[in-house]
């Protein structure tokens, strides 16, 4: 089959029944990036199907979580095998926490109360059995540095993999609970729950097929992986949702979780593991390539697939499973659907909630912002009505951020020209005209009934989404926009330095920089624009970069005032560094360190970011928030672990080589003499006769004299090195 005609098309929107009736349901779709009419497989358009990944039960849901259900029926949701962030650092603690109800029996205060308290002590007899020996092997792993091979073994022993209830205590106990805080807020039960355990077979058929279909390979451990160059080779597109992290492994070694801990035997480094063979202690079951558990995004595809079929309407889950796990997904259960001819688009519609944000950052338990469910609906002036309300206040996708907005289009007006009379609009700046002006209207009917303020919020978030989403627009007709909406949200109370009297204001306070740094930043901004430009070119000119230190357009105001100094020194430095760089003829990668610094460092000291955008725009100024300051923690962090990551492998790389330099000393003749599993040696070393008093056999003996012969080179190479010596 010719590659053209096996080119598979970005999205192909279903087609329903002439004479279904359809609500006209317009649904953002991740999978196009762009609001699309929602046409379900069914050709009645009677049923729907949807399928969401499932919270991570190993504490109770927080209000994220409350976030994400909705009133559609056909809903099917996964709980997941193992609290995936339970580390053996964490161990005692997740125990302590979930199983402090089951593991000590009540204190008996009558004879009812006695006598349950025996029950209980009784049917966790077992169970605190296995925590111990659980808490063993947790206790090795955190000393596993310190550990040979042979005793981390011995203290892993214990742990029955097969008794597959040890690692789902945990997990049994917080899906209970979960489902009771969705009673709590009234949300619909579930038409079918998924749980990982109870599909194995299921996905074990799954990945045979994904082999089958030449999209798969094992690899000799037992493990199972996908092959993302061959499924591109057949015509597939990978990554789809997010594109620009195709390539970004620290994305894709994030996506393997615990799977990618030790040496992989993958043929790439971003294939990822459908099938993963189990070590130790770990989780198994039996399968065709040995005793292994499933990989993290083969357990959605097999059980969406089993229980709906070969397409989806809607798959949900939060953003930051776009990828790799819905990419990821999406690849494998193509994969597995496809035949020669044939390409099945799995998922129709891609739906990403937002993450839940906390007066403007995401909820996190480092910032001691994150709040259960529980816990909200604990307090007084809360009930699952009023949650209900503020839920329904904010869109699905992401909330009402108004902020990169305003920050655009206070750009955009910096830099604007004059508006020119008579200027010929485009077809985007007329239609957002016609959809401002359907705006305002819509927004004084919904004031004006009964002040409704969630429609009128709906309608500001839908006109900046269209904005956002439209090509080609005039500066003129973004400023008019983020006028309108800088008026409706001032009178809404959302700035307290708003001023309606000033009809030309954009945006809400917080968003310029301090008046003391604009003489000074600004300039240094621009100065760092130019000489990114120009070390980007591929021949760098330094005389031009020299000529833009010294250039009349950068110069600041004098006298510098004591409050404006900081931000003057800043820029008077970054001009002579740029200088004593061109002077020496400094290689790109220098100059676009340099302004990395003034970014990262400098003006990131003094409360001011620089927001590189794609070319031609200049870096957008403004000042540094918390949200900023949470997003450069969370890269540092992951950075940090990763070097640690780094340093530990080349630690146990030092010592496998010295250990490797000491076993080349030994000598053939004698390595097989020292064991005393031997009875009797030919002459060069190798065993004939074990310590029992029987001859090898003729395996045996072969895998000895390849040993031997291995160790005979490593020995005459370290006898070489001596004589060189």
């Amino acid at each position: 089959m010719a590659s053209d005609a096996r080119k598979q098309p970005p999205w192909t929107p279903p087609q329903a029944r002439p004479d279904a009736q359809l609500p006209r349901l317009k649904i953002y779709n991740s999978l196009t990036r762009n609001k699309d009419d929602f046409v379900p497989v069914d050709p009645t358009g009677k049923v729907v199907t949807w399928y969401a990944c499932g919270p991570t039960v190993y504490e109770d849901a927080h209000l994220g979580h409350a976030k994400n259900y909705d009133y559609f029926g056909f809903h099917v949701k996964n709980l997941p095998l193992l609290p995936r962030d339970t580390s053996p650092e964490t161990f005692s603690e997740a125990v302590g926490k979930a199983y402090k109800d089951q593991v000590e029996p009540p204190a008996p205060a009558d004879a009812e109360t006695a006598q349950q308290g025996q029950a209980v002590a009784v049917a966790n007899l077992l169970l605190r059995a296995h925590i111990e020996t659980a808490r063993s092997a947790a206790e090795a792993l955190q000393a596993r540095s310190a550990l040979p091979d042979s005793e981390l073994f011995a203290k892993t022993e214990g742990m029955d993999s097969n008794n597959h209830q040890i690692y789902l205590e945990l997990t049994q106990k917080f899906e209970r609970r979960f489902f009771e805080d969705m009673k709590a807020l009234n949300v619909l039960p579930l038409d079918h729950l998924t749980r990982v355990t109870e599909y194995v077979p299921q996905i074990i058929r799954f990945a045979e097929k994904i082999v089958a279909n030449g999209f798969g390979y094992a690899t000799p451990d037992g493990s199972v992986y996908f092959d993302i160059d061959s499924f591109e080779k057949a015509g597939h597109s990978y990554a789809r949702l997010e594109p620009w992290n195709k390539n970004d492994g620290a994305l894709q070694a994030d996506g393997e979780v615990s799977l990618s801990k030790g040496k992989s035997m993958k043929r790439s480094e971003n294939h990822f593991a459908l099938w993963k063979a189990s070590k130790p202690g770990e989780p198994a079951w039996p399968s065709p390539w040995g005793r292994g558990r499933p990989g993290w995004h083969i357990e959605c595809s097999a059980m969406a697939s089993d229980v709906i079929g070969k397409t989806i309407d809607i798959h949900s889950g939060g953003a930051d499973l776009r990828f790799p796990h819905h990419d990821n997904e999406l690849a494998q259960s193509e994969a597995y659907w496809s035949t020669l001819g044939c390409q099945v688009q799995w998922t129709n519609y891609f739906v990403h909630m937002g993450q839940l944000r906390i007066r403007g950052l995401k909820m996190s338990k480092s910032l001691k912002n994150y709040t259960t469910i529980r816990a909200a609906l604990s307090q007084n002036e809360w009930s699952a009505r009023s949650l209900r309300i503020c839920f329904l206040l904010m869109p699905w996708q992401d909330g009402i951020e108004l902020n990169n907005f305003f920050l655009k289009s206070l750009d955009i007006w910096k830099h604007s020209r004059p508006e020119v009379t008579g200027q010929e609009l485009g077809v985007a700046d007329k239609q957002l005209l016609m959809a401002l002006d359907k705006a305002k209207t819509d927004v004084d009917a919904a004031l004006c009934d009964s002040f409704n303020t969630p429609t009128a919020m709906r309608i500001l978030s839908e006109l900046v989404t269209e904005a956002n989403s439209a090509d080609s627009l005039s500066d003129q007709t973004i400023i008019s926009l983020a006028r309108w909406v800088t008026r409706i949200v001032t009178i809404f109370g959302l700035d307290p330095e708003g001023d309606l009297s000033n009809p030309d204001r954009i945006g809400w306070s917080g968003l310029d920089i301090p008046a003391p740094a604009k003489p000074y930043v600004y300039p240094a901004s621009q100065l760092r624009d130019k000489v990114r430009t120009l070390a980007c070119s591929g021949s760098v000119d330094h005389t031009a970069i020299a000529e833009l230190a010294d250039g009349a357009t950068i110069t600041a105001s004098s006298p510098v005032d004591k409050s404006s100094r900081p931000y003057n020194d800043v820029l008077q430095q970054s001009r002579a560094a740029v200088k004593a760089l061109a002077a020496r003829q400094a290689p790109a990668k220098d100059l676009l360190a340099l302004c990395d610094q003034l970014r990262d460092v400098h003006l990131w000291n003094l409360g001011i970011y620089l927001e590189d955008r794609a070319s031609p725009h200049p870096a957008l100024v403004r000042p540094l928030d918390k949200s900023l300051v949470e997003e450069r923690a969370e890269r540092e962090s992951a950075g940090a672990a990763k070097a640690r990551a780094k340093l530990e492998q080349q630690v146990r790389e030092a010592e496998a080589g010295k250990e490797l330099r000491e076993r080349a000393k030994v000598d053939p003749l004698v390595m097989f003499k020292t064991s005393g599993e031997y009875l009797q040696w030919d002459e060069s070393g190798i065993p004939t006769v074990d310590a029992g008093g029987n001859a090898l056999s003729k395996n045996r003996r072969k895998k000895l004299v390849k040993e031997w012969e291995k160790q005979k080179a490593r020995y005459e190479e370290w006898l070489g090195t001596q004589r060189a010596a």
